[in-house]
């Protein structure tokens, strides 16, 4: 193995070991950006809209809940 063919094939292994390390390292880094778009994607329908009253005595049965408190309209 001190011929010169030996030298260029000792060289080849070592540059596709480094290689396919570098592609399963990308590979690993391209999963997990995709799980973490898919779970940024999921988590934003989670939250709940909020709409702004200005008159509330005007709507019928009208309930205002602030955590866990319930103020009902009186009549």
């Amino acid at each position: 193995m001190d011929s010169l063919a030996g030298e260029i094939l000792q060289d080849y292994k070592r540059t596709n070991k480094r290689q396919f390390i570098i592609i399963i390292v990308i590979l690993v880094m391209w999963f997990i950006t995709i799980g973490y778009l898919v779970y940024l994607l999921n988590d934003v329908g989670t939250y709940e809209d909020t709409i702004e009253i200005e008159n509330v005595s005007q709507i019928d049965n009208s309930h205002i809940k602030i955590g866990d408190d319930t103020w009902e309209k009186l009549e």
